[in-house]
C-alpha cells in the first residue's frame, strides 16, 4: 500500500473510530463523551491499534464513573473488525494509573480496586439507564402533547406506533433516542413482540395512566433539571481547568467537594421519587 492510499485508510479508520467512541455516554449525564469535549485524541496506526486519551471535569472526578466509561470506550471501539488492540489513557486523574492498567488487563472495577470499591458497575450501570430512561420519555412525551396528541392515546401507543410516527415530524430525534433506552425496563421479549408492546410504562415496567400523566411528567422533570444543572456544571469545570475556547461561559457557583466513589443507593433514591411521583427535591 502506497503512502497516500496508507493515509487515507488511517484517516477512514479514526473516523470509524470517533463514530463508536460518539455512541459511548457519561452515565450521569446521558451525554455522549465526544459531544462533552472529554476525548483529547484518538490514534490509530497500519496494524490496526488504536489509542484514545480522555480527560474529565476534576482532579477527583468518580472513580467508578471514570471505570465506566473507559471500559465502554474500550469495548464499542474493539467492536471495529479491523482493530487488533484498544489502549485507553485517562489523563490528569487521581486514579488515572488504576484505571488505566484495570482496563488495559480487561480487570472488572472492583478487582481493579478491591476492597476500596463500592460494587461492581453493572448496578450503577442500569441505574443510570433508568434515568436516562426517564430524562429520554419525559422529553418525549412533552413534545408530543405539545404537538397536539391526546393523554389517552399516549398511554395506549405500542412500541410499532410510536416507531411509525411520520419521518418529517419534529419528535422524530425525541423518538428515536427514547426508542434506545425504552427496554431498559419493563419486559425482556424481542422482536416482534416488543413491537406490540405498550410504548410508554413507568420505570417499574407498569402502563401510564392518562390522568395522572401531568404529574408523572413533573416528577420527571426532577430527574431532568438534576442532569441538565450537572452537565451545565460539568461543562464549565472541563472549561476552566483546559481553557477550551468553545465552551460554554461561567459554571454555576457551587461548592466543590471530593467524590471517589459515588454509591449507587444515592442514585436510586432519584429514580423512586419519579416512579412514586413525590413532591420531594430529587437527588
Amino acid at each position: 500500500m502506497n503512502t497516500m492510499a496508507a493515509t487515507s485508510a488511517i484517516d477512514r479508520q479514526t473516523a470509524e473510530v470517533r463514530v463508536q467512541l460518539a455512541s459511548v455516554t457519561d452515565p450521569e449525564l446521558d451525554e455522549s463523551v465526544t459531544e462533552l469535549g472529554f476525548i483529547t485524541h484518538v490514534e490509530v496506526d497500519a496494524e490496526g491499534r488504536v489509542q484514545i486519551g480522555f480527560r474529565l471535569p476534576t482532579y477527583w472526578c468518580a472513580a467508578n464513573f471514570a471505570f465506566l466509561m473507559a471500559d465502554d470506550m474500550r469495548v464499542a471501539v474493539a467492536g471495529l473488525p479491523w482493530v487488533t488492540k484498544v489502549t485507553i489513557g485517562l489523563g490528569e486523574h487521581m486514579y488515572a494509573d488504576e484505571i488505566n492498567c484495570g482496563v488495559a488487563a480487561g480487570r472488572s472495577f472492583q478487582d481493579t480496586f478491591g476492597a476500596e470499591a463500592s460494587g461492581e458497575l453493572e448496578d450503577i450501570r442500569q441505574t443510570f439507564m433508568v434515568k436516562a430512561f426517564q430524562r429520554r420519555q419525559e422529553a418525549l412525551l412533552t413534545s408530543l402533547l405539545e404537538h397536539g396528541l391526546e393523554p389517552e392515546l399516549l398511554v395506549r401507543m405500542s412500541v410499532a406506533e410510536l416507531a411509525g410516527l411520520p419521518d418529517d415530524s419534529a419528535n422524530r430525534r425525541f423518538v428515536e433516542r427514547y426508542l434506545e433506552r425504552r427496554f431498559v425496563v419493563g419486559s425482556r421479549a424481542d422482536g416482534t413482540a416488543r413491537a406490540n408492546e405498550a410504548a410508554f410504562v413507568d420505570s417499574k415496567g407498569a402502563l401510564l395512566d392518562a390522568d395522572g400523566l401531568g404529574v408523572y411528567l413533573r416528577a420527571l422533570r426532577r430527574v431532568g433539571v438534576n442532569a441538565e444543572f450537572n452537565g451545565a456544571l460539568c461543562r464549565g469545570l472541563l472549561a476552566a481547568r483546559y481553557g477550551d475556547a468553545d465552551a460554554d461561559a461561567a459554571a454555576p457557583q457551587v461548592e466543590i467537594k471530593p467524590v471517589h466513589f459515588v454509591p449507587v443507593s444515592d442514585w436510586k433514591r432519584g429514580i423512586g421519587l419519579a416512579q412514586s411521583g413525590s413532591t420531594a427535591e430529587s437527588v
